[in-house]
């Protein structure tokens, strides 16, 4: 039976579940709030200027973002709409790093040290009197500029201290709050995430590994993603320790939707570093790619509160992001020149693991859209990391864009990792 799926984004992240749901034949609208933005989706999804004329139409609602999406959720719940989305209590487990922090610290998780500032002026005082490896990671919106955050390496934090000081000529009007936490100095980063249906997590869970450096062998700035490889798991010891434990406060909240805690781990324990209290971008694109079960029917039993099992496919599952200039940069200059309204072209006519960005139809044809750079999800699937990894360069042979970039070493961690994470009992199911 056909439903009516109401979209709401600020930044067009969710327009590729939006146009999964289209070609499974149901009704679909789509809201884009930033308005420089709203060409992305155009041709593939319906839109509409005013998603809250369009609740009362809507069987589901599905939100893409916490940053005050949580509260629209939330209100929208208690109305006894169907909704997918979180809460003001989970967006700030995001948004406010240091809430996220001692919210993890109040379930029994342990945290590195880290500390909150408001000024750079107290911060650099604090590195001065505390010499050692930091991560620089800002909070709230400044959080999105995923290029501020910086890993420092020098033991005495003489890298962090240049950078705050630089900080603090050029960004202090935007970061007005802001983390130093702690470093590990040697782990495998690692996610885990599950869906949750408002009273539970649905299994199985989904073990990720981000990749955030624009060029491969992780070198070059950081940028939001480049790519994701993963698995589904049942529960194990990473998930004991960590997620399960928010699983009380998530049934309290009623919470639906998708939660993550990214983390280092090591010898000597589990160390996380931040919630993502949300779908997971590129995440969503590589999980719709490997669960079974239609995109429309998996979020409606989510919505619905439905206890079951996802279907999935066996194996390893991978996706690296197709860029164009000036990402991870912005640069309108940079990309009216090299890569506004370019072609997106397949030398044969099949979409196999292609999942959209920044995308539009004009004329029956695939062009660029939005403004940051960030075009396709290329996604794959393999019985091995390897094979997976050639799905997905084969299918990247497929496509065409003048000037495209993208990472091919997505999942090459995994050779190295697997054999450390094994070896301290953290993938072993329980």
């Amino acid at each position: 039976m056909k439903k009516n799926f109401l979209f709401v984004s600020f930044e067009a992240l969710i327009t590729d579940t939006a146009w999964q749901v289209v070609k499974e034949g149901h009704n679909v609208k789509y809201y884009i709030e930033n308005q420089k933005v709203r060409d992305i989706g155009n041709g593939f999804v319906p839109k509409t200027k005013d998603w809250k004329n369009e609740i009362d139409w809507a069987d589901i609602i599905i939100f893409d973002d916490v940053l005050g999406h949580g509260v629209l959720a939330e209100n929208l719940r208690k109305k006894g709409k169907l909704v997918i989305g979180g809460t003001k209590y989970t967006d700030r487990l995001e948004d406010d790093r240091s809430f996220g922090q001692n919210e993890l610290k109040n379930h029994g998780i342990k945290i590195l040290p880290y500390k909150e500032f408001n000024y750079f002026d107290d911060a650099i005082e604090y590195v001065i009197a505390n010499p050692n490896k930091y991560v620089i990671k800002p909070s709230g919106e400044a959080q999105n500029i995923k290029k501020l955050l910086f890993v420092g390496q020098d033991n005495d934090g003489a890298d962090v201290l240049k950078v705050l000081n630089a900080y603090k000529k050029t960004w202090s009007e935007q970061i007005k709050e802001f983390q130093l936490q702690r470093k590990v100095t040697s782990g495998v980063e690692i996610a885990v995430g599950a869906f949750f249906n408002g009273k539970k997590f649905i299994y199985p869970i989904n073990i990720n590994f981000e990749h955030k450096k624009l060029f491969p062998g992780d070198l070059g700035v950081a940028t939001g993603e480049m790519g994701t490889s993963m698995f589904w798991s049942g529960p194990n010891k990473l998930f004991i320790e960590t997620l399960n434990k928010m699983e009380p406060t998530l049934k309290k909240e009623k919470y639906v939707g998708y939660i993550d805690i990214n983390c280092i781990v090591n010898g000597t324990g589990i160390y996380p570093l931040e919630f993502t209290a949300r779908f997971g971008y590129p995440t969503i694109h590589i999980q719709s790619e490997s669960i079974i079960t239609p995109i429309s029917e998996f979020l409606l039993k989510l919505a619905w509160g439905e206890d079951f099992e996802i279907k999935t496919k066996p194996g390893f599952h991978l996706g690296t992001r197709i860029v164009v200039p000036p990402f991870p940069y912005n640069d309108p200059k940079t990309y009216r020149s090299f890569s506004k309204n370019n072609a997106i072209i397949f030398k044969k006519p099949h979409l196999d693991g292609v999942h959209l960005e920044d995308v539009k139809l004009k004329k029956g044809e695939w062009t660029i859209a939005g403004n940051s750079g960030v075009i396709l999800v290329i996604a794959a699937s393999g019985p091995t990391m390897r094979q997976a990894q050639a799905q997905m360069r084969n299918r990247i042979k497929n496509i065409i864009i003048p000037n495209m970039y993208y990472r091919i070493d997505i999942g090459s961690r995994w050779y190295e990792d697997s054999d450390r994470l094994h070896a301290w009992g953290y993938l072993r199911e329980i």
